[in-house]
C-alpha cells in the first residue's frame, strides 16, 4: 500500500489491549489528535539497507531504498565493518550474541557505510540517511568529517550520524588504527566535527588531532549533523549526554532499553542537560516468521508485532530501525510491504472504524 505513513503512536496500558481487541483505528485517530495538540512526536520507522551479505548489489540497493521511501518509512540505514579475520579466531566478543558464530565469515561482502548512503542520497528525495553505527576510530577525524559533510550537502541535510566506539580489536588492527583509548579518541573526533562544521576557519588542538586556521567546505546544511550515540556502557550514556541528539540502542528487550534510557537521563542531570531534548532510538530485527524479544527481535503475526512495538512505545522509543528478515531481497521486500500494509494502518489516522 504505497503512501501509507509508517508511524506508530505512543500507546500505553489499556490502549495496547484495545489494539489487540481490534479497536486500533479509533484509538489511533483519537490519540493522533490529542498528541498533535500536545506537540508530541510520533514514532518513526526505518529500514536497514542491503549493504552486506549475499546480494549487496546496485539493483537490490535501489529496490529496497526506493520502496522504503515510497511506503513512507522515515529513514534508511547502513552499518560499518571494513575487514576482519575468521570470527572463530577472534578474541573480541560480539556484544549482541552468545558467541561469534553469527558474525559474517571473513571475506563476506560489506559495503562502505557512508559510500552506501551517498549512493542512496542520489536515488531518494525524502528519507533520512543514517549509520547504525559508524565506528569513529576506523578513520581519521578530518577525513570522516569531509565524508559526512559531503553526504549531508548532497542529500539536502538528511544525514544522521549514528556512531560507536567499536568492539572488534582485530578489525582496528586490520585497518591500522589504534585500539587503545578508543572512547577518548571517539570523543575527540566528535569535537573535531563540531569545530569543522562551524562557520569560518577552524582551529583545534587535541591530543591526537591538531590544526589551525584551516578551511573546510561545504559545511553540513545546518552546520550540524544529528549525532545518535550507540553503545551499552556507562561511557556511551555519558557520551550521549555530552554530544548526542539521540541515544541509539541495539537489540535490547524493552526492560533493558528502559534501563539504558534511565541511565542516559541520569547522565543528562549530571551535566545539567534536559533529557527531553534527546530522542530514544534503536535498531531491531523484524521477523514475521517469529521473533525473540529478549534479543531485540520483533516478530510473529501482525497483532504480535503491534503489541511488541507498543511495549517499546511505553518506554518512550521515538525511532526504530529494522533489519528486516526474509528469504533474500524478495522476501525482505515482502516483509517491508507487509509492515506498511498490515501494521502501519492500525496507527493511521485515516483508518476506517
Amino acid at each position: 500500500m504505497a503512501g501509507v505513513p509508517v508511524e506508530v503512536l505512543l500507546l500505553h496500558g489499556q490502549q495496547r489491549r484495545d489494539i489487540r481487541a481490534g479497536r486500533a483505528a479509533r484509538l489511533a485517530r483519537d490519540l493522533l489528535g490529542s498528541l498533535a495538540n500536545e506537540g508530541k512526536n510520533l514514532m518513526k520507522f526505518g529500514v536497514h539497507l542491503p549493504d552486506a551479505g549475499r546480494d549487496p548489489s546496485r539493483a537490490a540497493m535501489i529496490r529496497i531504498a526506493t520502496t522504503a521511501e515510497q511506503l513512507g518509512y522515515a529513514s534508511v540505514w547502513s552499518s560499518d565493518h571494513i575487514a576482519w579475520p575468521d570470527p572463530a579466531t577472534l578474541k573480541s566478543k560480539y556484544p549482541y550474541a552468545d558467541d561469534n558464530s553469527g558474525f559474517p565469515e571473513a571475506g563476506s561482502a560489506w559495503l562502505d557505510c557512508i559510500g552506501t548512503l551517498q549512493f542512496v542520497a542520489g536515488i531518494t528525495e525524502r528519507v533520512l540517511l543514517g549509520t547504525t553505527v559508524l565506528i569513529l576510530g576506523y578513520r581519521g577525524a578530518v577525513q570522516q568529517a569531509k565524508s559526512w559533510a559531503t553526504l549531508d550537502h548532497l542529500s539536502n541535510g538528511r544525514a544522521i550520524m549514528g556512531v560507536g566506539v567499536g568492539w572488534m580489536k582485530e578489525e582496528f588492527e586490520a585497518v591500522g588504527r589504534p585500539w587503545d583509548q578508543r572512547g577518548s579518541r571517539a570523543d575527540e573526533t566528535l569535537e573535531v566535527f563540531q569545530e569543522l562544521f562551524g562557520e569560518g576557519l577552524s582551529t583545534y588542538n587535541g591530543t591526537w588531532t591538531q590544526f589551525r586556521d584551516i578551511g573546510f567546505s561545504p559545511k553540513p546544511v545546518n552546520n550540524h549533523i544529528p549525532v545518535w550515540v550507540g553503545g551499552h556502557s556507562s561511557a556511551a550514556f555519558k557520551r550521549t549526554a555530552k554530544f548526542g541528539d539521540a541515544f541509539h540502542s541495539a537489540f535490547a528487550h524493552p526492560d533493558l532499553l528502559s534501563q539504558q534510557w534511565d541511565a542516559v537521563k541520569t547522565e543528562c542531570e549530571i551535566v545539567d542537560r534536559n533529557s527531553e531534548d534527546l530522542e530514544l532510538t534503536s535498531l531491531f530485527r523484524l521477523n514475521f516468521d517469529g521473533g525473540n524479544l529478549s534479543e531485540g527481535e520483533i516478530g510473529g503475526g501482525t497483532e504480535q508485532v503491534i503489541d511488541q512495538i507498543g511495549q517499546y512505545a511505553e518506554v518512550g522509543l521515538d525511532h526504530a530501525a529494522f533489519f528486516v528478515l526474509g528469504r533474500g531481497n524478495d522476501g525482505r521486500l515482502e516483509a517491508i510491504n507487509r509492515f506498511a500494509e498490515e501494521v502501519a494502518p492500525h496507527f493511521d489516522d485515516q483508518s476506517e472504524t
